[in-house]
């Protein structure tokens, strides 16, 4: 069966030739309540909070993204309206899980299969984003790219992560290639974590994620904390294809 996008548009990088099927009102309103189910049931599992996925081309950025977003409605055209739906998930969200339990979101420019892609051009079109839904009930911002030390906008040095944070005096998480060579993206030495703990102690961004370099050495965190860098297993390849 199809499943659901913005606007039924077939993605061209898709392996399958079935197009989704574009979303009525009444299934955004099934989606935002299947949203606030599954928080639920994590609060109730003992998480100590949430984070809804709003990039990478998922159905969520889908409605932020005007590439995938076509719709003539309320959740399509302006930058306003193609918010509206996550908004709207982060607040029943929020009505679900109470005032005081922790609700993070994960934005990105660029999506899976095009790494170009401009969710926004100016600092001005992130604000239009962020403000609507860090009134809805976000807590905390997760600013993905593909290279952390990437300036999101030209004349500033912020990335993605610091103008969240910038925009929405919320904490932000940053991420995007931490502790991998810039251009082999292999493992990189502890020198390579320097510039990224100064632009932690700066505040530029509150909290760093860790992707590849965990799959090849669950232990990468504690190794460099401790200075016991010469220890840690490199990512390559092979840390992928050997994932369980």
């Amino acid at each position: 069966a199809p499943g659901l996008s913005p606007s039924g548009i077939l993605n061209e990088f898709a392996n399958n030739t079935i197009a989704p099927r574009a979303a009525t009102v009444a299934d955004l309103v099934a989606v935002c309540d299947a949203y606030a189910q599954a928080a639920c049931a994590a609060k109730e599992a003992g998480f100590d909070g949430v984070e809804l996925h709003g990039a990478h081309g998922y159905l969520l950025d889908e409605f932020l993204w005007h590439e995938t977003n076509r719709r003539e409605d309320a959740y399509g055209g302006s930058l306003e309206r193609r918010v509206r739906l996550v908004a709207e998930a982060v607040a029943a969200v929020r009505v679900a899980v109470g005032a005081d339990y922790p609700i993070g979101l994960r934005l990105s420019q660029w999506k899976q299969q095009d790494f170009k892609a401009r969710l926004v051009d100016t600092p001005a079109q992130l604000a239009q984003l962020v403000e609507p839904l860090s009134e809805a009930g976000v807590d905390l911002f997760h600013g993905s790219t593909r290279r952390y030390w990437e300036p999101a906008f030209e004349g500033s040095e912020l990335n993605f992560a610091g103008w969240l944070r910038k925009l929405s005096g919320k904490p932000a998480i940053t991420v995007g290639s931490v502790g991998l060579d810039s251009t082999s993206f292999r493992s990189a030495g502890v020198a390579a974590i320097d510039p990224l703990l100064e632009r932690l102690a700066r505040g530029e961004f509150d909290l760093v994620a860790v992707g590849r370099a965990f799959l090849a050495d669950p232990d990468w965190g504690l190794k460099l904390s401790e200075g016991r860098v010469g220890e840690i297993e490199p990512f390559t390849d092979d840390s992928i294809r050997s994932y369980p």
